[in-house]
């Protein structure tokens, strides 16, 4: 068996090392010359424009390098204040979440974080969709793609010898890399050394940049085909929702209002929420003719939170309702909602109902703490009315902004694209960010390295003096990533 096994070995290293393949533990990657010549056809395209280019790219990296450690020192205080106060604030007032993946490129390894650039980023593994997968995957790769374009590129504009480009996988993590020529990088000056080594954080700026600029036309991009400011689009109701039934909301339907709060777009629709949840339940105007024709007798008694009951649990159609006359305030009545809600104007008290001289009452859902009871408008269907936590409505209904102009056109292409954008915001960014950080194993170090060669070379003449400047800066740097990775990773599983 050792012999067969052996005899298999060096065939199987010969066929992994002709098509470029390394494989080891928990990692693959795959490195080719293919692309060589389309490298150097971009390395070599109008020289002045590159340098240009590449010099402002330098001028990012090192401004994204002293910011980058003013960004994670905030964070991490933030985390601290966070971890030691009772009430803890909530989780999107932290700049920075720990989200994402320890991607290793060569000699690099790349501890990535994400943005929050929206509340609903999350953790693969942990709480990610698996629907989010493909986004969050793609954006990793060609975030990566492009960052060590942008190495590949600025190195040869700067006459370095390109030796090739890969793939790798590091578990399940994919990402990217360049092979360049190490002595020719030690050749060549400072300031080119900079360009090169600044180069990925920029093109992941500029990928992120360009990114928010297609999400923030799409409107305009996808005008022929798409209209906006008319509604929320339901795109998906999840089986276990609780607007999911034959009086919930289907995919297709326009939601146009939430109670009283008019609802032009998908923002509209959770700022809607938001404010439902934080606010008391409103009431609903009812006049004293119909409240005494459709209440009936019924017995009072409290919940274990201290709300009133006063209608039978067996009922699906009843609510109990509070209200209150000029002789008592603590009044209930026990009535079918559809009937009472519909049609009826919303209200804080019974000065709101006041019309006509017609007396009216304003009645108030008599329901548990937290639970609300929310008139939804999806013409030209029958209202929805949804009775239950404000917030599993907006985890459970998919909506988009984008209605089609034509039947045959996708409701969920608006979705997509937004969606990937929002991805590649957030993880070029945290790849801007992160490997811009002065830290051991990252771009930042050497770009530290590069910029105190072009700076301090009169100020501290020997080498092992500015050698041990950046050293300390570089321990400082990486315990701040650390304690930000520790924090963050403990904040994340904690919940």
């Amino acid at each position: 068996v050792l012999q067969s096994s052996s005899s298999l070995k060096a065939p199987y290293e010969d066929w992994l090392l002709t098509y470029g393949l390394s494989v080891s533990p928990f990692h693959m990657r795959w490195q080719t010359a293919l692309f060589n010549r389309q490298f150097y056809n971009w390395g070599r395209w109008k020289p002045k424009f590159l340098y240009l280019w590449f010099s402002m790219g330098m001028v990012f990296g090192i401004v994204a390098m002293f910011g980058s450690v003013i960004l994670l020192g905030k964070t991490l205080m933030q985390t601290l204040t966070q971890m030691l106060t009772e009430a803890p604030r909530a989780q999107n007032d932290r700049m920075l979440q720990v989200v994402v993946s320890v991607l290793s490129s060569g000699f690099y390894v790349r501890v990535c974080f994400v943005l929050l650039s929206c509340p609903h980023q999350q953790v693969p593994g942990v709480n990610l969709p698996v629907s989010q997968l493909t986004y969050f995957f793609s954006a990793i790769l060609i975030s990566g793609v492009i960052h060590e374009v942008g190495h590949g590129v600025a190195a040869i504009r700067e006459q370095v010898r390109f030796n090739g480009f890969g793939i790798f996988i590091f578990i399940v993590y994919p990402g990217a890399f360049v092979d360049l020529f190490t002595t020719h990088l030690q050749l060549i000056s400072p300031v080119q050394q900079l360009r090169i080594f600044c180069a990925g954080v920029w093109h992941n700026f500029v990928l992120g940049v360009a990114s928010f600029m297609v999400l923030f036309l799409l409107p305009a991009i996808l005008f022929p085909f798409y209209y906006t400011g008319v509604g929320a689009l339901v795109t998906e109701v999840a089986e276990d929702s609780p607007a999911n039934g034959p009086r919930g909301l289907f995919v297709g339907d326009l939601v146009t209002n939430l109670q009283d709060c008019p609802v032009y777009n998908v923002e509209d629709w959770n700022s809607c929420l938001g404010d439902i949840s934080e606010k008391s339940q409103v009431g609903y105007c009812v006049s004293a003719a119909t409240l005494q024709q459709l209440s009936f007798p019924a017995r009072v008694y409290r919940r274990l939170d201290g709300t009133v009951e006063c209608c039978s649990n067996n009922s699906l159609t009843d609510i109990c309702f509070s209200y209150s006359n000029k002789l008592d305030s603590h009044l209930y009545a026990c009535l079918p909602a559809r009937k009472v809600i519909e049609a009826s104007k919303v209200c804080r008290t019974n000065m709101d109902c006041q019309k006509d001289f017609v007396p009216s009452f304003c009645v108030t859902p008599s329901l548990e703490n937290q639970t609300r009871l929310i008139r939804v408008k999806h013409p030209p269907h029958i209202d929805m009315l949804y009775v239950g936590h404000p917030m599993h409505l907006q985890y459970t209904v998919s909506l988009s902004s984008f209605v089609p102009r034509q039947n045959f056109l996708s409701i969920d292409l608006p979705v997509v694209i937004e969606t990937f954008c929002k991805y590649l915001i957030s993880l070029s960014g945290a790849l801007a960010v992160i490997n811009a950080v002065p830290c051991f194993a990252l771009d930042g170090q050497w770009i530290l390295n590069s910029f105190l060669e072009a700076t301090l070379s009169s100020l501290i003449v020997e080498k092992q003096n500015r050698e041990l400047v950046g050293f300390l800066i570089l321990l400082a740097g990486s315990a701040l990533l650390a304690g930000n990775v520790a924090l963050g990773l403990w904040m994340v599983t904690a919940r």
